[in-house]
């Protein structure tokens, strides 16, 4: 036979399951929502800079400029929109937004390669857009290197370079950003989710006259907020399973570490974020406000905080010592570190720790709060 406390959480349980059930927007908002907006942030969301238009200033007209020219189109990283004679005929196109990038080969280049002391060319780049000019800049000193090395070998001969960079990159070879971004988009999926169904539970009862209801029963407040949370826990652990189906089959993120580890972390954040949504809505004790404090304290902090998209250790130290504190940034490391790198428990043991501490912090301070009065 079951412990009392544990068959009156049960019933509480049972009863908040069947308010949702009871609700086909709730039910909607908690698994259909997730699905679209990973769809939605894993194909709008791209780091993947391709087809940067190029204009190309060829005073040289050789066949070494050529060749330096044809080095930038190899891949799709440039695409060339336009061919001038004059470095000054490429600034239009830059104010038109028509051009971002301009090689410009100055007369002379081809002899400066076959005969030294160096070959100089140069490269304009639009810098309102730093994403891509950060992109362009990293790509052309590449093109450089290698320009040069192939220099050294066609004068040479068969002679071996004295410097060839083979770079390899580990875990993400292809560098792809849905593999850098699936993870972060787990994270801001359950964050949201999570927060706003169990912020409006409580409220709910207060403004529908059932918290004296409740009052009158020999349910404790313990029992209460365990009853409220056991449902949403388990309609998050759906989400989890949705998310991560998602991200392995349609954006192809790989999964070297253990799945049950992947759902012990997701689980401890879980209570985290639903146990923050519930002292919300004990808090405010109104379905509105709790609405909107949970949306402000949820989507901005883990997009900009939580290390998603702007690595924490880059940040101001005040800002910093926040993210410390929020769970977001320990989900999104340790998802990253289990699914991309192969992490095992010991390696992500902080992080747990990090986010159980957050619960029982909120979970003590809401229990305080939760007074057997509707006053």
């Amino acid at each position: 036979m079951m412990p009392r406390p544990l068959v009156r959480i049960a019933a509480m349980a049972n009863k908040e399951m069947r308010h949702i059930l009871r609700d086909p927007q709730m039910l909607a908002f908690a698994l259909v929502m997730p699905v679209g907006l990973l769809l939605l942030f894993g194909v709008a969301v791209s780091f993947d800079i391709e087809h940067i238009p190029m204009v190309v200033v060829d005073q040289d007209h050789s066949q070494s400029s050529r060749k330096l020219a044809d080095s930038f189109t190899v891949s799709n990283t440039f695409n060339v929109v336009a061919h001038r004679g004059d470095p000054d005929d490429a600034e239009p196109l830059f104010r038109s937004g028509a051009a971002r990038v301009a090689l410009v080969i100055p007369r002379g280049y081809e002899a400066s390669v076959l005969h030294g002391p160096e070959a100089v060319a140069q490269l304009l780049i639009d810098g309102a857009d730093n994403t891509s000019a950060s992109v362009a800049l990293g790509y052309a000193n590449a093109v450089a290197l290698s320009s040069s090395q192939r220099a050294f070998v066609e004068l040479l001969g068969d002679a071996t370079p004295p410097l060839e960079a083979r770079p390899r990159t580990f875990f993400n070879p292809e560098l792809r950003s849905a593999v850098f971004l699936v993870p972060g988009l787990m994270v801001m999926v359950l964050v949201m989710v999570a927060v706003m169904l169990t912020a409006l539970t409580v409220a709910r009862e207060y403004e529908r006259g059932s918290m004296e209801q409740l009052f009158a029963t020999p349910v404790g407040r313990l029992e209460i907020i365990l009853g409220k949370l056991g449902p949403y826990f388990a309609i998050g652990q759906v989400q989890v399973l949705m998310v991560l189906t998602l991200g392995v089959w349609v954006f192809d993120v790989p999964m070297r570490g253990s799945v049950a580890l992947v759902f012990l972390v997701a689980s401890v954040f879980l209570f985290a974020m639903l146990m923050q949504g519930l002292f919300i809505s004990v808090v405010t004790r109104n379905q509105m406000l709790a609405g909107q404090i949970a949306a402000v304290s949820t989507f901005l902090p883990a997009l900009l905080l939580s290390g998603f998209i702007f690595p924490v250790e880059s940040m101001p130290w005040v800002l910093q010592v926040i993210a410390r504190i929020l769970p977001a940034r320990y989900l999104v490391r340790a998802l990253r570190a289990v699914m991309l790198r192969g992490a095992d428990f010991e390696t992500v043991l902080p992080d747990i720790g990090a986010m159980f501490l957050f619960f029982v912090f909120l979970l003590v301070v809401a229990t305080k709060r939760f007074k057997r009065t509707v006053a």
